[in-house]
């Protein structure tokens, strides 16, 4: 057999970010921070001003169900920024941490600068490139390759995309 997996990888990334990208056409500021249940984890205005999301170490069981801003965190800051702290291109985002943004333009804006910077770094590996190894700054996934982290965060962008379009459909019907 011959050719070449990343665009067949890149294809699946490209589908679930579409797929999200029009669920969240329309999302305003108000759906954004709703809390579909008692104890949901969001993102919070502190005492000083800045926002940040809920967190604990260890994570209660059952994890909490967690709001739109939270989920978008996750995916952009957490998830796509972060895994590319620990390659050539660094980090897309200003904020980090548990830092986020508590209006939904500012998000929306992250999620794209921070998934278009991922997907960059992917095809800049080229098709060689995604089968090298992580390496030692990724702990007990160092032996793991680059092709890896694509599948691992195609699937995060699309079961977060699902439970994203999922909240939004419950909002409408409340």
């Amino acid at each position: 057999m011959t050719g070449h997996v990343l665009p067949v990888l890149l294809r699946g990334w490209d589908d679930a970010h579409a797929r999200l990208d029009q669920r969240l056409a329309g999302l305003g500021d108000t759906e954004y921070l709703d809390e579909p249940v008692d104890g949901a984890w969001s993102v919070r205005r502190g005492d000083d001003g800045t926002w940040a999301t809920d967190w604990a170490d260890p994570a209660p069981d059952p994890a909490p169900v967690t709001t739109i801003a939270w989920r978008l965190w996750h995916l952009a800051s957490g998830c796509f920024a972060d895994y590319l702290a620990q390659s050539p291109p660094g980090r897309p985002l200003t904020v980090s941490g548990l830092q986020w943004h508590g209006d939904v333009g500012s998000a929306l804006r992250d999620l794209e600068v921070a998934a278009t910077a991922f997907r960059a770094a992917m095809t800049d590996l080229g098709e060689e490139g995604i089968w090298r190894p992580l390496g030692p700054a990724w702990g007990p996934y160092a032996d793991s390759s680059w092709a890896d982290l694509l599948v691992h965060a195609t699937d995060e962008l699309a079961h977060h995309g699902a439970e994203i379009a999922l909240l939004r459909d419950l909002y409408r019907w409340r």
